[in-house]
């Protein structure tokens, strides 16, 4: 691996001596090495190379043609801040495709995450992050970039394809969940409620991340405050509102995502309130009336979309989201439709937290 290393980091024309190179295991898609190096000034100098899994991203040059528009506009509108910095090859592109895989590298940037924070502050400053990612791109064409994962949030296409699994029951588990099923069916036209204002023109396409994690933030190491939105594989067209509810159903819980004892599954309405507070000054004015009007939507139906996922997979046998156990897909998708419910008995205080962060 150490000489597979080196040969990425001379494709891409890094100077020096290299010295050494560890893998991070963080992440479940990708492999990541953060490789050392003395510069020929006599700095030390780090680098992250990236082999990126092509099974899961079918397109890669796509992604990172996505990736390359988006970090370049962000760096040429605030040349200071601190953004990706994907390195070229000599043929001026910031990936290489070799017979040992698909490879890229950039910068190191010496900081910290976290897969969850009870610290207000610090999911504040994630939802700040978010927000300003917003802005900075609000004035990009989302139609310059490729559609990476087609249909990612359609949420009537997720339901047809549920309902057609329910029908064909390929894995013989549709009788254990009737119930989830016709609840579903209840809300079904609400739960497309975004998915219908886009296609009536009352919401606009943005630039978005689509996978708006807490540790797709890089925090800094002292001031606890968010450096960098990271992760970009899945940014492309989408809608705002998703990258904000996305947000909220992963972090406003204090409980694992395939709890099994559902009294535990709580939506956190102090999370919520920092983490917008956070999204809405980030943001500074970028989003309209109608997005602002929406975000708890985006809040309810994102984590009503992401059960819909779970269950998906759990009917067709796991074939898509990893597991570890019998069922733990079933437990994800319940976990969901538990928040959704805490969400709707606190569905006026979360809009009154959106009022009072409102841009005036």
């Amino acid at each position: 691996m150490e000489e597979k290393l080196q040969q990425v980091c001379q494709a891409f024309c890094i100077e020096g001596a290299f010295q050494s190179y560890e893998e991070i295991k963080v992440g479940n898609v990708n492999r990541t090495y953060k490789v050392n190096y003395l510069r020929p000034d006599g700095r030390p100098k780090s680098y992250i190379i990236q082999a990126v899994n092509t099974f899961v991203f079918k397109k890669p040059v796509e992604v990172m043609e996505n990736i390359d528009k988006v970090t370049e506009y962000i760096h040429a509108k605030q040349p200071q801040r601190t953004v990706l910095h994907f390195h070229h090859t000599p043929d001026r592109k910031i990936y290489l495709f070799d017979d040992n895989g698909f490879w890229r590298l950039f910068n190191y940037i010496p900081s910290t995450t976290y897969n969850t924070c009870s610290d207000l502050e610090v999911v504040r400053s994630a939802g700040e992050a978010f927000g300003e990612f917003q802005m900075l791109l609000a004035d990009f064409d989302a139609q310059q970039l490729y559609v990476t994962i087609p249909d990612f949030h359609d949420t009537r296409k997720r339901y047809q394809k549920l309902l057609a699994d329910v029908a064909e029951d390929p894995m013989g588990m549709a009788a254990q969940v009737a119930e989830e099923v016709e609840w579903l069916k209840s809300v079904q036209e609400q739960a497309c409620r975004l998915t219908d204002l886009y296609e009536a023109g009352q919401l606009p396409l943005r630039v978005t991340h689509n996978d708006t994690k807490l540790n797709n933030v890089l925090m800094d190491r002292k001031s606890g405050e968010g450096v960098c939105v990271i992760d970009l594989d899945t940014v492309m067209p989408g809608l705002s509102i998703n990258d904000f509810g996305d947000s909220i159903r992963f972090g406003a819980n204090h409980c694992a995502e395939d709890e099994k004892d559902l009294s535990k599954v709580n939506f956190d309405l102090s999370l919520f309130e920092v983490y917008t507070q956070g999204f809405l000054e980030g943001a500074n004015g970028a989003l309209t009336q109608a997005e602002l009007d929406y975000l708890p939507w985006g809040a309810k139906l994102m984590t009503l979309e992401c059960g819909i996922r779970f269950l998906t997979d759990y009917l067709e046998g796991d074939h898509y989201f990893r597991t570890h156990r019998e069922g733990q897909n079933l437990d994800r998708c319940r976990t969901q439709f538990k928040l959704v419910a805490d969400m709707e008995n606190q569905w006026e205080a979360m809009k009154a937290v959106v009022d009072k962060y409102r841009p005036n």
